[in-house]
């Protein structure tokens, strides 16, 4: 009996190796984890159960049957987080580049079946040289299984996609339709085609890093929802956000007992709009004055930045935040933070996460560019995930809510259910000076009329009362008592219920 489990314990051992110890010596030097190390770090500590630690490829051309190192290039199973369970996976660079091959996907597409099975969370670590060249179609056909084990998930369970290395070809695919994907800076990076394919086909000249590094997806592309500077730090933020999530579409995301009591009023909210209506003030202070102790897991900080997006927690229970953000663009609405926020929006929805949504939007950004670019059906994209959206939906008008990005922006016609503005709110077809030079193009050649003209059009619109008459404005609230007002809103609509129409699914404008 001692010398089976001597046998057992030496083929642990082999597997923990990966690729052998000079392989895991040069991924240190790259300032990179190892796959089981990355799990350490994300996991509980001594919460890991491993699957499938000794399986090995099939394949048996190009010399492949004289190395079959056990796990074939991907840890996988499931652990807990802060004691909540999620199956994960865990790419082996130090075995074959950790490649993809048939098996190593099935291995994958095992841990995705369970997870949609047992309504739990997953979350995958990329590190991988992409497609195993020996396997051919078979790898290909191994990525179409993870690919559409992904669309089937989506919007059942949540879907992490960490970027800890090379993802490139086809392997790019499964974390895009992911729900979240973190890079690390430096040490990771996502392309279709790479710099020499690049260089080939378009003459373009152009390194790794600059063609798809964390930088380039944080805040150009905006494949990345955040990079970090090394593996440790994304997988502690893995953890964070995790805490914000329910586990599945079946559950409610968990409450976390906060000291910050309900009804804390923030008397520095009353002057924070300055007089002047053309002056920004940062909206980072509204959002972390109304969440419980200050805190903010935002969304693609560093990408469409005139829009805020992340999750927050009010009385212990998350709540997805979306603000318009003056300091940026003025909080003009455009092609990026329409799609920004719209993605934002139908994560929250489809996993029954209230949505908070603070408003300061003069309209949407003007230009050929943007019209050339579609902002018409990018800015659609986020009116039909507001409109759809069917979680509680509060609205708090700070300053300006201007012609169709007030109604886009949760309005009370979109069925917003609670709807308050500050005494500081304009809602209006536009700005005072622009509806003054058309409602009174005649006296545009007198400066002193037209002044006279904007005074009087900013006394009658440049507020909220008007669109309280009409009650599609709920309350006019004190900006100290928003954190109290809200939080007591959310309570109420715990108990929402919507009937939608019967339809196969949507056709939201892509």
């Amino acid at each position: 009996m001692q010398e089976i489990l001597e046998q057992l314990e030496e083929h642990r051992r082999e597997a923990r190796l990966g690729g052998g110890q000079k392989r895991i010596d040069v991924q240190h030097a790259k300032g990179k984890l190892t796959a089981r190390e990355r799990l350490d770090v994300l996991l509980d500590e001594g919460s890991f159960e491993e699957y499938d630690t000794y399986k090995t490829h099939r394949c048996t051309d190009f010399g492949m049957a004289d190395t079959r190192p056990p796990g074939d290039g991907v840890v996988t199973g499931w652990g807990t987080i802060n004691g909540r369970p999620c199956y994960v996976f865990s790419q082996d660079f130090t075995v074959f580049g950790g490649s993809l091959s048939e098996t190593h996907a099935e291995k994958i597409c095992k841990v995705m079946d369970l997870a949609m099975q047992n309504g739990v969370p997953i979350i995958g670590l990329n590190d991988s040289g992409g497609a195993r060249i020996q396997e051919g179609v078979a790898s290909l056909g191994g990525y179409a299984e993870v690919f559409w084990r992904n669309a089937q998930a989506s919007g059942v369970i949540p879907q992490i996609s960490v970027i800890m290395g090379p993802c490139a070809g086809g392997a790019v695919y499964s974390p895009a339709m992911t729900d979240f994907i973190f890079m690390v800076k430096d040490t990771s990076y996502m392309f279709v085609t790479g710099p020499d394919v690049v260089k080939t086909v378009t003459n373009e000249i152009v390194t790794a890093e600059e063609l798809g590094g964390a930088s380039t997806h944080s805040r150009k592309s905006s494949v990345a929802d955040g990079a970090y500077e090394n593996d440790v730090e994304a997988l502690l933020e893995v953890r964070r956000m995790f805490d914000f999530l329910p586990a599945s579409n079946r559950e409610t995301a968990p409450v976390i007992p906060t000291a910050d009591p309900g009804d804390r009023t923030e008397m520095a909210l009353d002057t924070l709009v300055p007089p002047n209506p053309n002056k920004p003030y940062d909206m980072h202070e509204v959002v972390a004055k109304v969440a419980d102790e200050g805190s903010f897991f935002e969304i693609q900080k560093d990408h469409a930045g005139n829009i805020l997006c992340g999750f927050i927690r009010l009385n212990g229970s998350t709540v997805g935040v979306v603000a318009n953000q003056p300091m940026v663009l003025a909080g003009c609405l455009d092609i990026d933070a329409s799609k920004k926020a719209g993605r934002f929006v139908r994560f929250c929805d489809a996993f029954n996460i209230p949505i908070l949504t603070f408003v300061d939007v003069p309209g949407f950004l003007p230009g050929v560019a943007q019209e050339y670019g579609g902002i018409i059906k990018h800015g659609a994209k986020l009116l039909f995930a507001y409109a759809q959206a069917t979680v509680p939906k509060v609205t708090v008008i700070t300053r300006k809510a201007y012609g169709g990005a007030y109604d886009v922006m949760a309005s009370k016609h979109i069925r917003a259910d609670v709807n308050y503005a500050w005494p500081t709110a304009q809602i209006a077809v536009m700005g005072a000076k622009g509806a003054a030079e058309i409602l009174y193009r005649s006296e545009l050649g007198d400066p002193e009329k037209i002044a006279q003209r904007t005074k009087e059009y900013e006394d009658r619109f440049a507020n909220p009362f008007i669109a309280a008459q009409r009650g599609f404005i709920d309350e006019v609230i004190m900006p100290h008592s928003t954190r109290r007002r809200v939080a007591k809103a959310f309570e109420l609509l715990k108990g929402k219920q919507v009937n939608a129409p019967a339809k196969k699914h949507d056709n939201i404008p892509l």
